[in-house]
């Protein structure tokens, strides 16, 4: 009896050969820049200096809200494109102005001051650098900060931020000065150093004031005479003599109205009031 035929066994599959992990592809890499030449970039750091120290004077004349783009390119003969390519906006112009303002008056009334010795010495110093930048025209229309401050007090943004931050920064300075001369022995330790802070900056503000809107010729001089009788009245004995009294503002004012009373601007405030 025959044997019936096994079942042929199917053949195994063949084995799958491990596939290579894929590689990431390779990303195209950017060109590198060219750097500037070093002669180039400093002529572009020049150039930009030079733009906005005229931004400045121009800004202390006719206001931060008046200084755009096209105002400044006109003021300097420039393109408006190659002003744009510096600053990008009115308010990138604007605050790059603040940022140039704040560091004249640093190099021009702060750090001269801080070479007197501590104490009444440079309190004084600095009080004196300060309302002596306006008639020194350090900056063509008066005091940057002072008309900045009064432009910009109700308006919100990042120009009104940095303007705030800026004078919060003054006035630390005003107030560490009296501190300072506190500590030396100059003043009175009892005096709030905070309030005679405030006091003489209201005391400057208003000589500012009537430098500028009132064409007043000794508003400065009125103004250090009524800081220094302040800082007397806080002064101790061993405080260093305070400067002089400055009478002869006065007495050529008074000699010019005396010999034409008109001219006199009390007489010709008061016909206001008749």
């Amino acid at each position: 009896m025959p044997h019936p035929t096994r079942p042929r066994r199917k053949p195994p599959p063949p084995r799958r050969q491990p596939q290579p992990c894929p590689q990431p592809k390779p990303q195209p890499q950017p060109h590198a820049q060219p750097q500037a030449h070093p002669a180039l970039q400093a002529r572009g750091l020049r150039t930009r200096e030079a733009i906005l120290h005229r931004a400045v004077h121009l800004a202390s004349v006719e206001g931060l809200e008046g200084l755009t783009v096209g105002r400044l390119a006109e003021e300097l003969k420039m393109s408006k494109s190659g002003l744009f390519a510096h600053f990008g906006s009115k308010e990138g112009l604007q605050l790059a102005t603040i940022e140039t303002a704040r560091q004249i008056f640093i190099d021009q009334i702060t750090i001269p001051a801080l070479k007197a010795p501590k104490g009444m010495p440079r309190l004084w110093s600095l009080i004196d650098s300060w309302l002596g930048h306006v008639e020194g025209k350090i900056y063509a229309g008066g005091c940057f900060f002072t008309a900045a401050s009064f432009e910009f007090d109700d308006r919100r943004g990042l120009v009104r931020d940095r303007i705030a931050a800026i004078m919060r920064e003054w006035m630390a300075a005003l107030e560490r000065a009296v501190f300072e001369a506190q500590k030396a022995g100059h003043l009175d330790t009892k005096t709030n150093s905070t309030l005679l802070a405030h006091e003489v900056q209201g005391i400057g503000l208003g000589a500012h004031w009537a430098h500028q809107l009132l064409d007043d010729p000794v508003a400065y001089s009125r103004a250090r005479d009524a800081i220094r009788e302040r800082l007397a009245s806080v002064a101790t004995a061993s405080c260093p003599p305070l400067p002089p009294v400055t009478q002869h503002a006065y007495v050529a004012a008074k000699s010019r109205d005396a010999k034409n009373p008109g001219n006199d601007p009390r007489a010709r405030d008061c016909a206001i009031f008749r």
